[in-house]
């Protein structure tokens, strides 16, 4: 908020980094449906084949038109990213596109793949055998993660620029784009947001099942709609906490002023405590309100009380993030998601454990149909933790977001546009699930063969008389 409001800024810069923040927000809310929906649907569908079961199918048949569905949205919010990144931030790619601008051609092969694949799968239910059916499915979540690797690589190296070395004349030279993908934050993030896809996915389907069984439909289909996603979700869990914890250690080093943000470190030094919420005063950088846990954010970092922590005050005014209470507010919400989610996990695998059976008790039912839009929360959270954390910096201590911004008039009038798309595209989405499952609830009673979506009975294809 601080660049935006210095006399000194463009005028693009707030509508610019307005749009690109819409933009993000909504397009990331598809990405974990296209890169681990097909990984669900592809259990339910081997486990139908595996075992003769018709209920497994039948989620695997839904849950991939439902994929098909996301990732047509998916496919143009994130179309628009693409060309937002060349139109609202040429300063970006017009100078420093040689560096990083490969993984963006390989995220573009793999969006086609991926559309390629997912249409052969949808147009193969009962037009080709099972099993092939089921292998030339195999390679979708593969190739969606191909496309996700990509633009996670670009993200990174905005954050850990490597690759280049800088010119006399301000333009990158000596460029080596492998060494631009696989740079330093490319680990982290990708096994972080990773990781995010199958929680976000998984507790989202189970979710949905979750609430029809409190409605009391407790049949084979919702249990297998619930336990499926729910599991995968509970697994990765865990793992995601060691994740974030690895990333937690490795931030202040690598982007200190950021992990001050985070964690609003006001001064520099050891014994530093864990401040949770509260509100960060940037004119005497202090924080009041919170709670403060003494000690735990240096045993945290270097697990000692005695881990030297950088401040907030080591930073200069003009490198600070542009909002530190959004970056440090964001940053506790997704740790108070995920810490839920981990309790959630460990209750979901003590009750199954004991009745091997979808947990019956309904605090533990309204807490999983909780999940789904809370870690959809987390998702963005963090998304938000990444972006804003790095402000006021586009490529991380080399280029200003201020000197990438696009000098065009007429970005007021392309949020403006680009919000309605995306109000209809979301509007849209909604309507056709909902239209989905109002179909999917009565199929056994309706006719709809000629549907362009939802199973559909066995047809009767005896020649006519």
């Amino acid at each position: 908020m601080r660049d935006w409001l210095l006399s000194d800024q463009p005028a693009q810069l707030l509508p610019a980094r307005n749009q690109m923040a819409l933009t993000l927000m909504f397009h990331i809310v598809f990405v974990p449906l296209g890169v681990a929906l097909p990984t669900l649907m592809l259990i339910a569908n081997y486990k139908g084949l595996r075992r003769d079961d018709p209920v497994a199918l039948k989620l695997a048949r839904r849950w991939s038109h439902a994929a098909g569905l996301t990732f047509a949205v998916g496919a143009v919010s994130g179309t628009v990213l693409s060309f937002e990144m060349g139109l609202l931030w040429p300063g970006l790619t017009g100078v420093f596109g040689d560096v990083f601008g490969l993984p963006f051609a390989m995220e573009g092969i793999a969006f086609f793949l991926e559309a390629i694949l997912v249409a052969i799968y949808l147009y193969g239910w009962r037009r080709l055998k099972p099993w092939t059916h089921f292998k030339l499915g195999l390679p979708i979540p593969f190739v969606a993660l191909a496309g996700m690797f990509s633009i996670i690589s670009a993200n990174s190296w905005m954050n850990t620029p490597t690759g280049f070395t800088m010119g006399s004349d301000g333009r990158p030279t000596n460029i080596d784009p492998i060494a631009a993908i696989i740079n330093p934050a490319l680990p982290y993030e990708f096994t972080h947001f990773l990781l995010a896809t199958y929680m976000a996915a998984g507790f989202l389907v189970a979710s949905v099942y979750a609430v029809g069984w409190l409605k009391g439909r407790r049949d084979r289909y919702h249990r297998l709609g619930f336990l499926i996603p729910f599991t995968v979700a509970a697994i990765a869990t865990p793992l995601q906490f060691l994740a974030g914890d690895t990333i937690a250690r490795w931030l202040p080093t690598a982007q200190p002023a950021k992990f001050s943000a985070m964690e609003v470190v006001t001064q520099s030094g050891t014994h530093q405590p864990e401040i949770m919420f509260g509100r960060y005063d940037p004119a005497t950088n202090t924080v009041s309100g919170g709670l403060s846990i003494p000690d735990l954010n240096s045993i945290l970092v270097g697990f000692s009380p005695n881990t030297y922590v950088q401040g907030l005050n080591a930073v200069s005014p003009d490198d600070l993030p542009s909002n530190i209470n959004i970056v440090h507010w964001a940053f506790d919400i997704m740790v108070t998601i995920a810490s839920l989610l981990m309790v959630l996990a460990l209750w979901y695998a003590f009750l199954y454990w004991r009745k091997r059976e979808v947990p019956s008790n309904k605090l533990f039912l309204w807490c999983a149909v909780a999940a789904g839009p809370l870690t959809v929360l987390a998702v963005e959270s963090g998304w938000i933790v990444t972006e804003v954390g790095r402000q006021p910096w586009i490529v991380y201590n080399i280029l200003r977001t201020s000197q990438a911004v696009t000098g065009a008039d007429g970005v007021w009038v392309s949020l403006v546009v680009i919000a309605l798309l995306y109000l209809f595209l979301a509007a849209a989405t909604i309507t056709v699930l909902r239209a989905m499952a109002r179909r999917w609830r009565t199929e056994d009673h309706t006719d709809d063969t000629g549907a362009v979506y939802g199973p559909r009975p066995d047809l009767d294809r005896s020649p006519a008389p």
